[in-house]
């Protein structure tokens, strides 16, 4: 009797090849290196061009033909059948906050991976502004320039921290709703929720955010959690308080409006209003840039964090592991938030009459020191 051995180890790699072959004659095709109508090269000639058998690429070429993308002809050979009717969208970005916040330039960077590799023409004017004042001079003309070049889509993360920015959002999504161009909110919404349309929203699940970095200050010791804000933030804020409150309320601690704090950070005379319980208090930061000038403007008033309270904020910037107080922050996925704002402008431009949808994903803690307490101190 004749035993046969199975030996994985060459078996493995050979289907592995196999799939790469398929894989880059599927891709040539489909980005017209080879053309509807042409021929593939016979199977001895891409046999020896892999030094692979030639049943390995007529095993390749019947995949190609199962999915329809040639079709194999005795006596001719395999002609391709698929038709490349690839089409490039032109989208423009309207993301004024690229010139304060990290979290756009790494949203940005995507955008441009992402258009590059499925053949997307970005207009990149809206997403270059550096200051408040300057974002909200330009973002409207911007606006105004994609609806009159008719582009094919607008991804739109509204303005924040100025006085009129809910009343300037509100007049830019207005006229791309009314051009009927298919509109992504990305990162915000707008706070006067308007019922106009269809468009989408991508952001970070900012109820979760809140409770987990709640939840987070009360499991390190916290009895008084506090959250700290700027004037005329975007609404995402605020869904982050009501995360936080509910949160603190679950661990039947108290939360009122005397727990909330909306100001500027570097404000000594505001700071000293916040009431802090030495070795039990925590402040959640709406985001890193105030906390890092929170964390400056408490030492000033001679109070100290990881000692007297805890601080922590969100975006995970740069900076915030090398601060005196390495900070605590919330990283959001910025490269899959720009990946699917894409997806959902492509899926729009196809079919305008989708039914909207709010797309919400969850980040994740990036716990530093600034949210352990040094050492027990008694209230």
């Amino acid at each position: 009797m004749a035993i046969f051995e199975c030996n994985y180890k060459s078996i493995i790699p050979l289907r592995r090849k196999q799939l790469g072959i398929f894989e880059s004659l599927r891709d040539d095709i489909v980005k017209g290196v080879y053309k509807s109508g042409a021929l593939l090269p016979s199977e001895d000639t891409l046999a020896r061009q892999y030094s692979v058998s030639r049943p390995t690429i007529a095993k390749v070429y019947n995949q190609l033909q199962d999915k329809g993308y040639i079709k194999k002809t005795r006596g001719y050979g395999s002609q391709v059948i698929h038709e490349n009717k690839q089409t490039t969208y032109t989208i423009g970005l309207l993301l004024p906050g690229s010139g304060e916040s990290e979290i756009f330039t790494t949203i940005n960077d995507q955008i441009l991976k992402f258009s590059r590799k499925n053949h997307l023409n970005c207009l990149w004017e809206g997403a270059t502004a550096s200051n408040a004042e300057i974002r909200k001079a330009q973002i409207e003309h911007f606006c105004d320039d994609y609806i009159s070049q008719r582009v094919d889509a607008i991804l739109f993360s509204p303005l924040e921290r100025l006085p009129d920015s809910d009343e300037i959002n509100l007049r830019i999504f207005k006229k791309i709703i009314h051009a009927h161009i298919p509109l992504v909110l990305i990162d915000r919404g707008i706070k006067a929720q308007p019922e106009l349309g269809g468009y989408d929203i991508i952001w970070l699940d900012n109820l979760s955010a809140g409770d987990v970095m709640a939840t987070l200050l009360i499991k390190n010791g916290c009895e008084t959690i506090h959250y700290f804000y700027r004037p005329d933030s975007a609404n995402s804020v605020d869904v982050r308080l009501l995360g936080v409150r509910q949160a603190v309320l679950r661990h039947q601690l108290p939360f009122t409006e005397d727990n909330t704090y909306c100001g500027d950070p570097a404000d000594i005379e505001f700071i000293k209003t916040i009431k802090i319980v030495p070795g039990k208090t925590g402040i959640i930061c709406a985001n890193d840039s105030t906390a890092a000038v929170l964390l400056s403007s408490l030492e000033k008033i001679n109070i100290k964090p990881t000692s007297d309270c805890l601080i922590c904020g969100y975006d995970n910037m740069k900076y915030a592991q090398y601060l005196k107080y390495p900070l605590t922050s919330y990283l959001q996925p910025c490269e899959e938030m720009a990946n699917i704002s894409l997806e959902l402008a492509i899926r729009r431009i196809k079919n305008p009459h989708y039914i909207p949808m709010t797309v919400s994903i969850k980040g994740k803690v990036i716990e530093r020191e600034s949210t352990t307490f040094c050492s027990p101190t008694s209230s």
